[in-house]
């Protein structure tokens, strides 16, 4: 039998092992609830599937969910692994890219991280910096990793993307070209790999985005809030009961995010196997030359946003129908000013797809 001072040590050792128990989750609104913004749902999921497409762009409407799909996505997907204490969620199949700036300590599997940029967040805070701590009490000048080393593996979110200072975008355009970020500052020279699906979202009518930084996103949506009462409504309700009872709306759709889940994963196996004609190839760049977009970025978004599509819905092979799906996020945002067209960038898109490739058949 224990006495009084054993039992209050036990109870100790209890309190601190619940307390190094990893912290849960706070729940994330499903991705599966999401209603209606089919185009960004998709545009999203075809980024979890290949990154390489080079991120998304939401412009649009305030409140219309841009913020939520993209956590929910992050939650969506399984732990990735890493190397254990790692401040650089490097990969273990590729080896730490920094050694000596981490610890041995630490979890091999991690959440996908979402890391916002805040618009005021100084170059700093992005890029990282000297560690002034371990600087002053054991005079060694150590590397303080940023939001691109978070970042790495995950997504960059920027909210009103389009208000973002020049000298952060011109930070972003090296690392997005590079995939590294490279530091030389206070006698500290490095480089670590930075790698992310960079998501951006803003409002047109605030500020228009820089074209370098405009082109560097793969894809680009236009959201709307719902005009229709039945979706609006729905809405609504299924925001208010995540809201009154997050954990129970949860598992109304923990079947369905399971189902999405390996379905993602599906594409991801699946999209270095499938295979794309050269006549496709060659209809895509007809369609980018009837819209005359600079440069061969089009192309290469649509092609890679295809195969995605075709991946996630397990094609083997791209096909007309597949450009035809993914053409106007992949390419509203490259084309040229047309004084003697004033029609929106979407319709314009519309046009071309219709007169390079005809009406969409009836899949009825």
């Amino acid at each position: 039998m224990m006495d009084g001072t054993d039992a209050a040590a036990g109870g100790g050792v209890e309190r601190v092992q619940a307390a190094a128990q990893p912290p849960r989750r706070k729940p994330v609104f499903p991705f599966t609830a999401i209603v209606a913004q089919e185009e960004m749902i998709l545009a999203l999921l075809l980024a979890a599937v290949e990154p390489m497409i080079g991120g998304v762009l939401a412009l649009g409407d305030r409140g219309t969910g841009k913020s939520t799909a993209v956590r929910a996505l992050a939650q969506l997907l399984p732990d990735m692994a890493v190397v254990p204490g790692c401040r650089y969620n490097c990969d273990p199949a590729r080896g730490c890219a920094m050694p000596a700036d981490c610890s041995s300590q630490g979890h091999g599997m991690v959440p996908v991280p979402v890391v916002d940029l805040p618009l005021g967040a100084s170059e700093d805070r992005l890029v990282g910096a000297l560690d002034l701590e371990r600087a002053l009490t054991r005079g060694e000048k150590a590397f303080e990793p940023g939001l691109l080393a978070r970042a790495h593996r995950g997504f960059l979110y920027i909210d009103e993307v389009n208000l973002l200072e020049d000298h952060l975008v011109d930070l972003l355009l090296d690392v997005a070209a590079s995939g590294e970020n490279v530091v030389e500052r206070e006698g500290i020279s490095l480089r670590h790999p930075a790698r992310f699906v960079l998501i951006g979202s803003g409002n047109p009518e605030e500020g228009e985005l820089r074209p370098q930084l405009l082109d560097r996103f793969g894809l680009a949506v236009e959201l709307r809030t719902p005009q229709d009462l039945p979706t609006r409504v729905e809405v609504v309700k299924r925001r208010d009961a995540f809201e009154r009872d997050a954990e129970a709306f949860c598992e109304r759709y923990a079947e369905a995010e399971s189902a999405q889940r390996a379905r993602i994963l599906a594409g991801r196996a699946l999209l270095p196997h499938v295979s794309v004609p050269d006549a496709i190839l060659e209809e895509a760049s007809k369609l980018c030359m009837a819209l005359g977009t600079d440069g061969l970025r089009g192309e290469l978004t649509l092609l890679r946003a295809a195969r995605a599509l075709a991946a996630l819905e397990a094609s083997a092979e791209v096909t007309i129908s597949h450009l035809r799906r993914v053409a106007l996020p992949a390419l509203r945002h490259r084309l040229r000013r047309n004084p003697l067209d004033d029609s929106s960038s979407t319709s314009r898109v519309e046009r071309a797809v219709v007169e390079t490739w005809g009406d969409e058949p009836d899949r009825s």
